[in-house]
């Protein structure tokens, strides 16, 4: 199975297991970016938590069922730190609800850590 977007992948499959009321999934491949994105998620309270199997590069994550919607954002838009609110009102569905997921020169973090830093990077994911 080849992957263009394996962030969007395992964000459709934690989707998906959410809404079949599933309590864990596992997804594959697993790499230092899925991982770091599955921290934020697990930081913010949206899943419960997550392992690596090594020797076939997967993860299981474990869902606590606290996720309403979540997805890739595609392409990866370029956002300076002042331009939060817009991309916000885009992705999320209301204010201080949910987070997106942003790369930035100071590692992945949510929208709301990159405001704080005055930062700005690309759009990973978003998660309500």
């Amino acid at each position: 199975m080849s992957l263009n977007n394996p962030i969007a992948n395992m964000m459709s499959k934690i989707l998906n297991a959410e809404k079949a009321k599933k309590t864990e999934v596992v997804v594959k491949p697993a790499s230092k970016v899925t991982l770091t994105v599955l921290n934020v998620l697990k930081t913010n309270g949206y899943i419960t938590g997550f392992s690596e199997n090594k020797e076939d590069y997967s993860i299981k994550i474990e869902i606590g069922g606290n996720i309403n919607k979540c997805g890739a954002i595609s392409p990866n838009f370029n956002v300076k730190a002042s331009e939060f609110d817009f991309y916000e009102k885009r992705y999320l569905p209301a204010k201080d609800f949910g987070i997106l997921i942003i790369t930035t020169p100071e590692g992945i973090m949510t929208n709301n850590e990159a405001k704080e830093k005055k930062t700005g990077g690309r759009l990973l994911a978003y998660c309500y």
